[in-house]
């Protein structure tokens, strides 16, 4: 087995992780410091597909008291405060840093100031974007630091498990997987950052890429640690539906359609958004994809089963120019956006739940850090578009911040526990050789299980559904083997592995679900449909332990405001 040594280990090149890699560097350029990506630097994760863009608060007009308030109802109540402003306070800060320092270019009005967009359940329009693809230019500018600094990069290598030393009392390092041999490697790092990002791609439709597996939560589950929020499985309105048979379908058409007028219409070409909440369109996130499922099985849908979404009134030049790569992708799926319109569905998205984590991305586990979608506590039970990216930048360069200095107080090569590493290998090894079975099948299985039963709704009865399916797959997947001859690009066996982390972290999702009898945000219960006892919000804690879930539902700490007050009445009168 290869063995590697570096300071810092970096899991994941999205947001948080780049951002992370160039604050440790600024802080101490002696540190070694070492990125490591399931697929290449720059090209892969959940940042660089961000279509909408980046909230912060910028105008005149607008604060960062307002946004907070916004992320705060908008989370109905369960976002650790304390989390939620450093997300709305940094991200102003971080914006600048992004312009002036590494150089993204972002919309602009006539007058030069940044343009900011509206965006679905906000009270002010905040969302800083570079036209319809944010991310790449986020992701591209950041990835070009990174590679000038001469940042060490493991591409093409998966993370499998934490390694802890022989005590348990700290993180030694983490096994991987070189994709392109198939052989073991053991990074041993004095503070290793956990910014995999999540991907509900359990879901029948889902917008991250298929190679977002929720790793890094299932590798935090086997590890003992804490998520909170799982539950919390944001589902995006207007997901790309454009029949069976392509990947095409799920990806998103993002959020400034509706913020910019755009109508959503039934089977039956009727606006129907007004029938489910007066904001219309522009309601959040959980209440769209509501309504549309409503619609669904009421039987008014599209010809694939879908819902409509309409931007000709708005003129097809404004759409056009606007909305340029949406307008595209559209039309190579055959479908005009400017002009027509175009079948949507909600689609798995983000997920708000997450490890448990402190203001300074520390962990219960020492020398583990976490940052971005691998986080859970920031969103509670709803995130704003816009706050996604805004979250992982933000966090990612607090984590950097933070780790240099932990580094040179607190940091040491722990040695590993060897019996751990053997039997970590062991259990990555499992399928090899073993006969053949129906990996398609078992993924098939899963999307329905979760969209049916742990999906958009949810009851008693379905969550136990879902529990007896869900121990059927793993049982068949357990039982499932793939060839053992050449491992270079096994992509069989590292579909094992990914379903393998996707069931784990569905259980998580289900437990969680079972255990919030009531219904906040993305979490609805048919059987517990009100939300009950906001002034005595709990949030899930999920942990795996023995091959057993546990959940304890812990009170939400309200240390800025209180349900029913507000800090705009402050904020005004500071002003």
């Amino acid at each position: 087995m290869k063995r590697i040594k570096t300071d810092i280990l970096i899991l994941g090149s999205g947001g948080a992780g780049l951002f992370a890699a160039l604050h440790a560097h600024q802080a101490d350029p002696k540190l070694s410091i070492t990125v490591a990506v399931k697929g290449l630097l720059g090209k892969c994760g959940c940042t660089r597909m961000v279509q909408g863009g980046y909230n912060v608060a910028l105008a005149p007009e607008d604060s960062v008291e307002r946004h907070f308030m916004d992320t705060i109802e908008g989370g109905k109540w369960l976002p650790d405060q304390d989390l939620a402003w450093t997300l709305v306070s940094v991200a102003v800060e971080r914006i600048h840093e992004l312009e002036n320092e590494l150089g993204c270019f972002f919309d602009r009005n006539p007058d030069g100031t940044i343009h900011q967009k509206a965006f679905a359940g906000q009270t002010f329009d905040r969302t800083v974007h570079k036209g319809d693809l944010t991310g790449i230019e986020i992701i591209n500018r950041l990835a070009e630091q990174v590679w000038a600094r001469g940042i060490g990069r493991l591409e093409e290598h998966r993370a499998l498990e934490f390694v802890k030393t022989r005590a348990g009392d700290a993180l030694s390092g983490v096994l991987m997987m070189d994709i392109r041999s198939g052989e073991f490697v053991f990074v041993q790092a004095q503070a290793v950052l956990l910014a995999t990002g999540g991907g509900p791609t359990m879901y029948k439709y889902h917008t991250p890429s298929g190679d977002k597996t929720c790793d890094g939560m299932a590798m935090a589950l086997r590890a003992g640690l804490p998520l909170r929020d799982m539950e919390m499985v944001q589902f995006h309105p207007t997901g790309l539906l454009a029949g069976p048979g392509t990947r095409m379908t799920g990806t998103v058409l993002e959020e400034g359609l509706r913020g910019s007028g755009g109508y959503l219409l039934n089977g039956a070409k009727e606006r129907f958004m007004g029938n489910y909440d007066p904001k219309g369109e522009r309601a959040t996130r959980d209440i769209v994809s509501r309504a549309i499922y409503a619609e669904m099985r009421a039987g008014r849908t599209t010809p694939n089963g879908g819902v409509y979404i309409a931007m000709s009134h708005l003129g097809p030049e404004r759409v056009r120019k606007e909305f340029k790569g949406m307008v595209e992708r559209c039309a190579d799926c055959g479908f005009d956006l400017a002009g027509g319109i175009v079948e949507v569905v909600p689609t798995a998205h983000y997920m708000m739940g997450g490890v448990e984590f402190r203001g300074d991305c520390t962990t219960v586990l020492p020398g583990l850090f976490v940052a971005g979608e691998d986080s859970g506590g920031v969103h509670g039970a709803n995130r704003l578009g816009g706050n996604g990216v805004a979250n992982s930048t933000v966090f990612g360069g607090i984590a950097g911040d933070a780790m240099a200095p932990w580094v040179r107080r607190s940091g040491a090569f722990h040695d590993p526990d060897e019996a751990a590493i053997s039997a970590a290998v062991e259990r990555a090894r499992a399928p090899l050789g073993k006969p053949a079975g129906d990996l398609n099948a078992v993924r098939e299985g899963l999307y329905g299980a979760m969209w049916d039963d742990v999906g958009i709704i949810r009851d008693a009865q379905s969550l136990h559904r879902a529990d007896e399916k869900l121990d059927e797959l793993e049982a068949r997947l357990d039982a499932s083997g793939v060839a053992a001859g050449n491992l270079a690009y096994n992509l069989a066996w590292h579909d094992w592995l990914n379903l393998q982390n996707l069931l784990l972290v569905s259980r998580s999702i289900r437990e969680a679900a079972a255990a919030r009898e009531d219904s906040r945000g993305a979490h609805f219960r048919s059987d517990f449909p009100e939300v009950r006892d906001l002034d005595r919000s709990r949030y899930t804690s999920v942990t795996w332990t023995s091959g057993a879930f546990g959940v304890a539902m812990r009170p939400v700490e309200f240390t800025r405001v209180k349900p029913g007050e507000t800090l705009l009445k402050a904020a005004d009168a500071a002003a």
